[in-house]
Parts: structure tokens; C-alpha cells; sequence
């Protein structure tokens, strides 16, 4: 694992005090498994196979967008690896998050400013790397199921509910690692971390023997 992402991308990062989870911007998410047991396969000449608990992730990840259409999601890249996973999921302007307003009545303060920063992102395309999030903090908060924490809690649950029919003891951490990405190159690094993700597994500091 290259030395610049030990540090920035793979710690526990506070959440911010006054940033709305739920806010129109890309997120790179980490989720690894309790104790960092290998539920998800396992990495064989820098490729990644998955085990039926790891065809468990991949399928429920892929359905949460489909499952929240009012989200306006997008998917970027992600990887499952033997104990963790990783993955970008853009949150769109939607109902929720933009001057339109929200469940509580109020809107996002200034989504048609967002609008203005932020460009939309095809996933897979050439188009990725011009994906701008020039995001200043906000103090105005939307409904609590919708927003990152509760698109990660259903995936969590999705898979635990399904994977505990084979591994009864399957488990997520508690925690997860989340970063907000505000600029191009800070987006394509990163989709460049998770993609080499497999071919850097003997030097990644969440492998266990």
C-alpha cells in the first residue's frame, strides 16, 4: 500500500462537527469486518476472489442504489477485500439535500450553490476525474435516514442478515472510515487506491494472517 494512503485515507476520521452527511458530494467509505477476519475471499496474485459471504457484499452494495432512488446515488469505483471494503458513493442533489427542502421543513441553505460547484459524475467513464466537489461546511441538517450513515447502516445490515446464514459468527466493525472528497486529484487517487487495492495486499496494514 503506498505510504501516502497509509495515514490519510485508512484512519478513523472524526466526523464533522458541522457538515451535513447528507450533503450533495463523493465519499470515500471504508467498512472492515470484526477482528479483521477474512469472510470475503481472498487475494491470489493481486486479484481479488470472492467467497460466497464476499458475493454477499457485492450484490447488496450494488442494490443500494437501486433501493434509494430518492438519493439521486451514484456509484464509483469499490473493491471487496478479504476483511474490508472500500468504495466511493457520490450523494446527488435531491429532495433532501437542496433549497427544494426536506422531511423537517427546511432546506439545505444553499444548494443552488452546490449545484453551481459540483458537476455531475457518470461512473466508469472518462468523466470521473472531472468530478469537482468544492464544498464549503454546513450547519443545516436533513433527515438522519438520509444521509451516508444510513446508506452504510442498511448495507451493513443487508449483508449481516444474509452472510449469518453461512458464518453464524459473521460481524462488522462498529465504526466505519469515512473521507469527503473536494477535488479532482484528491478523486482520482483515490480511485487509484482501490483499484491497486489487491495487488497491494501483502504490504496492507488490515491483512491478518
Amino acid at each position: 500500500m503506498p505510504d501516502k494512503f497509509r495515514n490519510k485515507y485508512r484512519i478513523s476520521s472524526a466526523r464533522l462537527q458541522n457538515w451535513d452527511y447528507g450533503r450533495h458530494a463523493a465519499y470515500f467509505v471504508t467498512i472492515c469486518t470484526q477482528g479483521r477476519e477474512h469472510y470475503f475471499g481472498h487475494v491470489v496474485d493481486g486479484e481479488m476472489h470472492l467467497s460466497a459471504i464476499g458475493e454477499i457484499a457485492q450484490t447488496e452494495w450494488l442494490k443500494t442504489f437501486d433501493l434509494r432512488p430518492d438519493m439521486n446515488l451514484t456509484m464509483g469505483e469499490y473493491i471487496i477485500m478479504p476483511n474490508h471494503f472500500h468504495a466511493i458513493i457520490i450523494i446527488g442533489e435531491n429532495r433532501y439535500n437542496t433549497d427544494g427542502g426536506n422531511e423537517n421543513g427546511d432546506g439545505g441553505g444553499d444548494g443552488h450553490v452546490e449545484t453551481q460547484c459540483i458537476a455531475s459524475l457518470l461512473p466508469q467513464t472518462p468523466e470521473q476525474t472531472q468530478y469537482i466537489a468544492s464544498l464549503p461546511p454546513a450547519n443545516q441538517f436533513g433527515p438522519q435516514r438520509k444521509n451516508l450513515a444510513s446508506i452504510i447502516r442498511g448495507f451493513k445490515i443487508g449483508v449481516t442478515t444474509r452472510a449469518r446464514k453461512i458464518n453464524p459468527g459473521f460481524a462488522w466493525q462498529s465504526r466505519y472510515h469515512e473521507h469527503i472528497i473536494r477535488n479532482n486529484a484528491s478523486f482520482e487517487r483515490i480511485c487509484n487506491y482501490i483499484i491497486s487495492n489487491p495487488e497491494n495486499w501483502d504490504a496492507d496494514r488490515n491483512k491478518t494472517d
